[in-house]
């Protein structure tokens, strides 16, 4: 019988948690029972594996806590005056070192740019963002990063290389639970939900998301849409 789409994702769930917990034991226990054997570049090594596989798992957990807050309507958000370029600098310099093979090419923008958003849920989004494209460059080791103004808003553009997602399966993407391939059978972790989380909270900010993908040149672009911060509109919203 084919598994419905909620029973996937517990199975998927299952499968996310038991790796990196089985991981994170594995290695202390080996530093625990061969701490006398190992030289310091090797335990270094080790302690990285366990504090790379920590963060994994916190991420897993904050993503199905912050689903639960989306569907119950519990999200608050507190709108402020964000730095665009600092914020991207700092997501940067989070992924990076659970992907250290990587290159970051970022075109910042020449003045700087705010948004008007929740610090810490653009923090979220762009990092989720982030992740996704790094899961899914397959042997590409390259993200290229924009940051510019369009319109009324702050635009952060993040483009993969070595995937595309096909044009019907585009919207389907920012479902809760979807993943274009079963975990069974795909090399890229995740449970489905982050994308989800994008979408949700990029609404909930007034601002909008779109994807780009070319089988062509093999790339997948996102683009995240947030407003842009202004004096005049924000006096007029809080009534002075």
């Amino acid at each position: 019988m084919k598994k419905n789409i909620k029973d996937e994702f517990i199975s998927t769930l299952s499968h996310e948690i038991r790796t990196p917990l089985t991981s994170i034991k594995g290695f202390a226990q080996t530093m625990l029972n061969s701490w006398d054997k190992l030289d310091d570049e090797k335990k270094k090594e080790f302690l990285k594996i366990i504090t790379n596989q920590s963060q994994r798992l916190i991420n897993l957990i904050e993503n199905v806590l912050n689903v639960a807050k989306i569907d119950s309507n519990s999200e608050n958000l507190v709108l402020i005056k964000v730095n665009a370029n600092q914020i991207m600098q700092n997501c940067i310099n989070v992924v990076s070192m659970n992907y250290p093979d990587f290159e970051f090419n970022i075109e910042k923008s020449k003045n700087e740019l705010f948004c008007l958003s929740d610090s810490d849920k653009t923090q979220q989004i762009l990092l989720n963002i982030l992740d996704n494209a790094l899961k899914y460059s397959k042997n590409s080791k390259k993200i290229d990063i924009k940051i510019f103004a369009k319109n009324d808003f702050v635009v952060f553009s993040v483009i993969n290389w070595g995937n595309y997602i096909e044009k019907d399966k585009i919207p389907k993407i920012f479902e809760k639970f979807y993943r274009i391939d079963s975990y069974l059978n795909s090399t890229a972790q995740g449970s489905g939900l982050g994308l989800y989380i994008v979408k949700n909270l990029v609404d909930k900010m007034q601002g909008k998301i779109e994807v780009n993908s070319s089988k062509e040149e093999l790339k997948t672009e996102f683009l995240v849409y947030l407003p842009v911060y202004e004096i005049e509109k924000q006096t007029k919203n809080i009534g002075v």
